[in-house]
Parts: C-alpha cells; structure tokens; sequence
C-alpha cells in the first residue's frame, strides 16, 4: 500500500507541474502588467481588466490541479483550491477598482468610471462576468458543502454581483433593452436578467448569513442594500409592481433589523 501511495503521489506531482508553471507565468505576466501600470498610466482600466482574465486563468488551472488530485490520490486538494479562491477575490478586486464596489447608488455616481472601459463591448463584458461566475460556482461545487469557507462565499458572491452590474452603461443597457433592432439587445436582454438574479440571490445570501451565522447588522443592511439596488434596475425597466414588492420586502426586512437591533440580538 506504501508503494502504491509513493507512486501516485509522484504521478500526481508529474501530472500536475505542467499547470503549476502555466500558473506561475501567469502571476509573471501580472507582475509585468502591474510594473506596466506603474510607468505608463494611461489605459489603466483595460489593463485592469486583463489582469482580471488572467486571474480567472489561474483558478482555471488550480481547479485542475484539484481534478487531478481527486483523479490520482482520491482526495481534493486543499491548497490549490484555496489559491483558486485567492485569485477569484484579486480577479474581484481588480474589478471593483476599475467600476467601484457600490451598490445601491445611481449610476451617475459611477458613469465616469465606466466610462473608462467605453471600448470594452458589452458582449466582452458580459463574457468576462459569465466567465467569472462559472469560475466561482466550480470552486464552491469543489469545496462541498461542509466548508468551513461556506459564508465567506456570501462576500464572495456579493462582491461578483456588485461588479457584474457596475461593468454595465446603463444608460445604454436600458435604451438598448426596450430595443430589439438594437446591436446589443439579445446580449443587454440576458445580462441585465442575469443582473437581476444576482443581486435576488445576494440580498438572500447576506439575509441567510445573518440568521444562520453572523447576526452581524452590517450583513442585514448589506441583504436590505442589494434588494435596494434589485429595485432601482426595475424601475429603470419600468417594472413597478415588481419595484413595489421588492420595497415592501425591503421594509420587512428592515423592521426585523431594528427590532433585533433593540432585543440586543444583533451585533
């Protein structure tokens, strides 16, 4: 048994070198962009979102590594999962400084910065969000259910869904939306529905983290903020009996905040 646990041990090692050099010429080739942008300002958002593929790249092939490892070893590989983990959270914030990380706020707070990627196609950035989303649904599915990293995801998914709807003009989206000549519409269509998910199944992970986990406030008011921002996209698509139930759901939710608030039961 020995023998055979030293043997697919360095079958596994030899397996897997080919995707730890493709993951280091990955952090070199962030390196270089990051050098880049310290001598050469200009351009910095696309830049930004490079180093954003390049990170999705990168839990790409840690969850080989971990495929393999289940494969070889029958067992997940903690470590590689854990760096995938990583380089989603930089692929995020890499986002989050090209777009903000605001939530429920109009978008004239944040145009200009959107603005900043105008040569970007909405396809691109739709591909990008997808791209990144699939990514972390297969780091969770590869965690399981009994992770002890389970409501951190809450944060992680958040944070996707606050980026994914800031990558967004929505100036343009919503023209483009009520427009089926439109070159953008299928595509504007299916992200905006999309958008609208996310920030649904946020608002409901933060809520569940606070009632099952942190009974932390700031996570209530996080669940109320991404209702809150669910509700200005319907508006914007002049969807005002859905609008309507989502701030009545808001209200709701904002009742048991200050009543637990007052019982002490909150922190």
């Amino acid at each position: 048994m020995a023998k055979i646990a030293v043997e697919s041990r360095e079958l596994f090692n030899s397996k897997i070198k080919p995707y730890k050099d493709l993951v280091q010429k990955s952090f070199d080739k962030e390196k270089s962009i990051l050098d880049l942008i310290v001598k050469d300002t200009s351009g910095i958002a696309y830049k930004k979102l490079l180093l954003t593929e390049e990170m999705m790249y990168v839990t790409t092939l840690q969850l080989i590594i971990n495929n393999l490892s289940v494969e070889i070893l029958g067992t997940k590989n903690t470590d590689a999962l854990n760096e995938g983990r990583k380089a989603l959270y930089k692929a995020i914030i890499y986002l989050e400084e090209i777009v903000t990380n605001q939530i429920d706020v109009p978008f004239s707070e944040y145009e200009a910065k959107v603005a900043e990627i105008s040569n970007t196609p909405l396809e691109k950035r739709y591909f990008i969000v997808r791209k990144l989303g699939l990514a972390i649904r297969l780091i969770l599915d590869a965690y399981g259910d009994n992770t002890k990293w389970k409501w951190s995801f809450v944060e992680l998914q958040g944070r996707f869904t606050t980026v994914a709807k800031n990558l967004v003009d929505l100036k343009s989206a919503i023209k483009d939306y009520f427009d089926p000549r439109a070159p953008d519409y299928d595509n504007t269509v299916y992200y905006i529905r999309l958008i609208k998910k996310l920030l649904s199944e946020s608002a409901d992970g933060y809520r569940e983290r606070y009632e099952l986990s942190t009974r932390r406030i700031d996570d209530m008011r996080l669940a109320i903020n991404y209702l809150l921002a669910l509700r200005r996209i319907t508006m914007l698509l002049n969807e005002k009996d859905e609008a309507e139930e989502i701030k009545k759901k808001a209200l709701v939710w904002k009742d048991k905040m200050d009543s637990d608030q007052k019982k002490g039961v909150s922190k």
